[in-house]
C-alpha cells in the first residue's frame, strides 16, 4: 500500500491474480475492494477504479443456478484487461 494506506495497482491486480488462480475467494475479494471503494475523499486514477469496482460485487449471485453473475472467464478477462490497460 502506498503511505497513506490506500492499495497501489500493483495490489488490486495481485487481488485479481488470487481471485483467478483460487488462493482468494469472492467474497474476501468483494469485501477488500468495498473498503476502499467506499471510503471517502481517496483520489484514484481511472485504471485502480474502474478495476476496485470489478472486484467490488466479483461475488453476486446470478438469478438462478447457484452461480455468479460475472462467471470465472468474466474475472480472467478483467485481470487481461487490466493488464492490457496497464501496459498502454
Amino acid at each position: 500500500m502506498d503511505a497513506g494506506g490506500q492499495p497501489t495497482l500493483d495490489e488490486i491486480e495481485e487481488r485479481f491474480v488470487w481471485l483467478v488462480a483460487g488462493r482468494l475467494a469472492r467474497d474476501e475479494a468483494d469485501r477488500w475492494a468495498a473498503r476502499w471503494v467506499m471510503e471517502d475523499g481517496i483520489v484514484w486514477d481511472d485504471l485502480s477504479w474502474w478495476a476496485l469496482n470489478r472486484l467490488h460485487g466479483v461475488d453476486l449471485p446470478a438469478a438462478e443456478g447457484g452461480s455468479y453473475l460475472h462467471d470465472d472467464e468474466q474475472v480472467r478477462t478483467w485481470l487481461t484487461e487490466l493488464r492490457t490497460r496497464r501496459a498502454m
